[in-house]
């Protein structure tokens, strides 16, 4: 999900791959190999485990869950840990692609607040380490609109024509027709989709663009006037444009959460749970929020914060803001048609 900082992720990322090349002595014993979101996690507590613990990360990037799911299916690689969104992780429990976890080596659970445990996506909390949670909103530039923004029906407004950019995600983009129309964002009712559908395709006109990575740098420099983001990016481009602001439709929309999961295959479980378990450390927690921007699920480390973000209704935003929110759910084999009604959309 999830931007920032990509050069020095570049820069971490070739100098693990050139020791890993280099380290052909180096057993699989001594290492953990990690698959996270682009721009993730903060390359200095990837050092920093590493110093603390002896053991060497390999850590790649993916962009979407999609993504992810396809390389893991297909064998194309063997990850120690991975970090799939919630409703992947249910598909990936439903396909037995997971190992349970073994929590005595994970202590540091004990630092997340219950009401992030045992979720639907993980009730016997079995599979899954809650890494970062947040919305699904519009990031808006102050200066370029001029009405307020109080509702998902302004992404239609053709006042900002070209100046729109949308989430390329077949569930997030249709998740906001679907809450426009009144409907549940994990709807299996073709009728819904298809007029979600047709919702989507009036809207085309409007659209500068269907984005995921570059929206951040786009709207920071001023160069768009709405678009919808995940919360944590907002917060950060919002601290580098003071003209930004980010507002939670309270109509409805998507409240997620990623997670930390070990997939069968992994040659490194111990040090998978090493990894999670150094993850959750109340000061990792708290420095790797403060560079990524996103929600953590842990009040330890909240407090840890610089007061500006823990005190951040972007980043922690009151119950009563996403109380009509949803969780992504699986939904099976209907995924596909969401995924051809959103290429219908684009091909327009």
């Amino acid at each position: 999900m999830k931007l920032g900082k990509l050069f020095f992720m570049l820069l971490f990322v070739a100098g693990v791959l050139t020791g890993c090349d280099a380290g052909s002595s180096r057993s699989a014993q001594q290492e953990v190999n990690v698959y996270n979101w682009g721009e993730y996690i903060d390359p200095e507590i990837l050092t920093r485990f590493e110093q603390e613990t002896g053991i060497h990360v390999v850590y790649s990037n993916f962009a979407t869950n999609e993504d992810l799911y396809v390389k893991l299916k297909n064998g194309g690689a063997t990850y120690d840990v991975i970090v799939p969104s919630e409703y992947m992780l249910q598909r990936m429990v439903q396909e037995d692609m997971l190992l349970p976890m073994n929590y005595k080596n994970i202590p540091n659970m004990a630092n997340i607040d219950p009401q992030f445990m045992h979720k639907a996506f993980d009730p016997e909390q079995k599979y899954s380490a809650p890494y970062f949670w947040g919305t699904v909103g519009i990031l808006y530039n102050k200066k370029l609109v001029s009405d307020p923004v109080t509702s998902w029906d302004i992404l239609w407004n053709p006042k900002y024509a070209r100046q729109i950019i949308m989430l390329d995600s077949s569930r997030d983009s249709f998740m906001i027709s679907l809450v426009r129309a009144g409907a549940s964002s994990n709807s299996t009712k073709r009728s819904d989709l298809e007029a979600a559908r047709a919702d989507l395709i009036r809207q085309y006109p409007l659209v500068y663009a269907y984005l995921i990575d570059e929206i951040r740098d786009l709207m920071i420099n001023g160069e768009n006037a709405l678009a919808v983001m995940y919360s944590g990016d907002a917060f950060a481009a919002m601290q580098e444009n003071s003209d930004l602001d980010y507002v939670a439709p309270p109509e409805g929309g998507n409240l997620w959460f990623d997670l930390f999961a070990i997939p069968k295959g992994c040659r490194n479980k111990e040090n998978a749970e090493k990894f999670i378990n150094f993850m959750l450390r109340p000061d990792i927690m708290a420095k790797n929020a403060a560079w990524v921007g996103y929600s953590l699920p842990s009040e330890k480390g909240r407090a840890l914060l610089p007061k500006e973000i823990q005190h951040s209704p972007v980043a922690y935003p009151d119950p009563s803001v996403y109380k009509n929110y949803e969780v992504f759910e699986y939904i099976g084999d209907f995924v596909s048609v969401y995924d051809q009604m959103w290429q219908d959309v684009k091909n327009q």
